[in-house]
This record gives C-alpha cells, sequence and structure tokens, in this order.
C-alpha cells in the first residue's frame, strides 16, 4: 500500500512539474492587443528601411545616438509612435541603446506629471524587460512604466551586424 502511495505522489509531483513547465510565463505570454500593436510598430517603422544608428542628439542632459529606419530620423519624431496608438490604442516607444541604458527617444508615454511625452527617461533598470533584452530577447507581460502598471511587449531592434540598437516597446495601462 505505501509503495502504491508513493508511486501515485511520485506521478502527481512530475506531472505538476510537466505542466508548470509547458505553461507560458508572463514574459512570453502576449495579449494579443500588445501582439497586434507590436506588429504594426514594427512593419511601420521597417517601412522606413533598416535601423542604424547615425550621429548624436541631447537628450535629457545627456548625448545619445541618433537611431534611423532608412533615412528617417526617430529621435524626437512621433509620427509612428502616434499612428500606432491611433490606429489600435496604447502607448508606443522606441528607445535608443546609449551604453547600458535604453532611452525613449521618441514615445507617447505620458510623464508621469502629465506635462507632456517622456522623451528621454529610460528603461527602467529594474524591471522586468531589461533582463531580456540584454539577452537580446524579447519581453511580454507586465511592467511598470514610470511608476504605473501595464500589459507590455518589447522587442530588441537590431542593426545590419544583428547588434541591439534599440528596442521596440507597445503597452496597455492596466
Amino acid at each position: 500500500m505505501n509503495f502504491k502511495h508513493a508511486t501515485i505522489g511520485i506521478l502527481a509531483t512530475g506531472s505538476v512539474i510537466a505542466a508548470s513547465m509547458l505553461m507560458p510565463t508572463a514574459s512570453y505570454a502576449q495579449d494579443p492587443k500588445v501582439k497586434q500593436a507590436m506588429e504594426l510598430l514594427i512593419a511601420k517603422t521597417g517601412k522606413l528601411g533598416p535601423p542604424k544608428l547615425e550621429g548624436t542628439d541631447a537628450f535629457a542632459g545627456k548625448s545619445v545616438p541618433a537611431l534611423y529606419f532608412g533615412t528617417t530620423k526617430m529621435n524626437n519624431n512621433f509620427a509612428v509612435v502616434d499612428e500606432v496608438k491611433a490606429e489600435v490604442g496604447g502607448t508606443a516607444t522606441i528607445f535608443v541603446r546609449a551604453g547600458e541604458e535604453y532611452v525613449r527617444v521618441t514615445t507617447n508615454v505620458p510623464k508621469p506629471d502629465g506635462s507632456g511625452r517622456a522623451i528621454g527617461t529610460i528603461l527602467d533598470p529594474a524591471g522586468p524587460a531589461i533582463a531580456m533584452m540584454k539577452k537580446g530577447e524579447a519581453y511580454y507581460g507586465e511592467a511598470a512604466i514610470l511608476g504605473v502598471p501595464y500589459v507590455t511587449g518589447y522587442e530588441p531592434i537590431r542593426d545590419a551586424e544583428r547588434s541591439v540598437i534599440g528596442i521596440y516597446y507597445v503597452g496597455y495601462a492596466k
């Protein structure tokens, strides 16, 4: 009898472990709205041309690389992020990599005080997306954006050499 109970216990434990391994984690589960918005943001920038860094701009008292898609400079150019918001709602941002930080160079995410766009702010260095970006991988799940909870998606922007030079972001306030 004890052997039978032990076997059932081991099988049950194994089933729970196997099921949990098959379930998507928060970082990979994609909300359908987030997925649609991300696809739109990537498609719109893709139509402009391949991403590249060229020159620098001043943001929040520091110099950051200028990010281009084709010949279109994205720094302080709000057309694409506003088109995404108009078509599917939510928020959109394009970050550029500046050393170990990722700086918002175009966004429709509002500043915490509501005084305008949060350009020049950085991706939260303690947030869940940064670890995935450092590995060159996408992050989908919940994240606080400047203190506000959002359902989000982050995808790396890669140049012709496949280096991560920025991040696409989309999200919806919870």
